[in-house]
């Protein structure tokens, strides 16, 4: 197919990206639904959100961000009771190591922190006791935040969708489709699922320009009441369709990229959810088509969904 040639649907510019392929680096959304930009012309701290940060990081690197923190926060601390002196919290052993003494300081800043307040250890006078208060003022909000935080994580309503790793061009009817599927992989169920594709063309127009032409990719099934069991979002290569003119080369050769947005009510969350991401022409898969991912068990009383084989496809003639 020319990279210039006309496409019989129509174009559509309101999906937020430009249509100067020039400025565009790698793909437009990634793979984790994340848009695929970096923004700079501010500083670092204007730029981004902390709060919304920490509600997005993954749990490994949340918990180990909250460790630090609270690391840092007594160790500083520990250093300001070294430096007015260890002598003026009662109940540490000066003749101990200077080691030893950091230690104890630092352990004393842990308990104050988190008002846990044991006892062995005490401030002995007014620098000492106004440190100390202040610290105890900084757990009590620290901690206050860190409970909102873990609290806002766990009750954020997400869609928690799996999707296929490739989309493929299978044989379908007549004629050919692109295929993507999809399942929900926890204990939660949605309703009025509702389901887009868009397809970005990476061309180049009669000047030789390279631009960017975003079709939308209508489904023979775009939304569903409810989503039980696997989706297999199928989108059919009819004369109308924007990919009606691609061959087996083309798709291999040209930067395609396919834009797909779900949206559904969580029964569980009693809200919306939506979630997104993207395929470019490296997960295209030609001629394959899906193999079954659910069926009856062993002794025919419920069905079961293998979550394993999302993207289990094999090659047809």
């Amino acid at each position: 197919m020319a990279q210039g040639q006309k496409q019989k649907s129509k174009n559509i510019d309101n999906t937020g990206f430009g249509a100067n392929s020039a400025v565009e680096g790698g793909r437009l959304v990634n793979a984790d639904g994340s848009i695929n930009l970096k923004k700079v012309g501010m500083p670092f701290w204007q730029r981004i959100s902390v709060y919304h940060s920490l509600l997005r990081m993954k749990a490994g690197r949340f918990f180990l961000s909250i460790m630090l923190f609270y690391t840092a926060i007594n160790v500083f601390f520990a250093s300001v009771y070294y430096l007015i002196g260890v002598q003026h919290l009662s109940g540490i052993d000066t003749s101990k190591s200077t080691f030893e003494e950091i230690t104890a300081a630092f352990f004393f800043s842990s308990q104050t922190l988190t008002t846990v307040g044991y006892g062995h250890v005490a401030p002995n006078g007014l620098l000492t006791n106004i440190v100390a208060s202040t610290e105890s003022l900084l757990g009590i909000l620290a901690f206050a935040v860190v409970t909102g935080l873990i609290y806002g994580r766990f009750s954020r309503p997400k869609a928690y969708l799996l999707f296929s790793n490739n989309m493929l061009i299978a044989p379908y009817k007549e004629g050919r489709a692109l295929m993507i599927r999809i399942a929900t992989y926890k204990n939660n169920h949605l309703t009025d699922v509702d389901a887009q594709l868009t397809v970005a063309l990476h061309l180049k127009d009669d000047n030789g320009q390279h631009i960017t032409r975003f079709y939308p990719l209508p489904l023979e099934i775009s939304k569903l009441s409810s989503l039980a069991l696997s989706w297999t979002l199928v989108h059919a290569i009819s004369e109308d369709s924007p990919l009606a003119s691609y061959t087996e080369d083309d798709f291999a050769n040209n930067k395609i990229e396919v834009l797909v947005y779900l949206r559904a009510f969580d029964d569980h969350f009693s809200n919306t959810v939506q979630q997104r991401t993207s395929y470019t022409h490296h997960q295209l898969v030609y001629g394959a088509r899906f193999l079954p991912m659910f069926g009856q068990s062993s002794d025919g009383s419920f069905t079961v969904l293998s979550l394993d084989k999302i993207n289990a496809h094999q090659k047809v003639a």
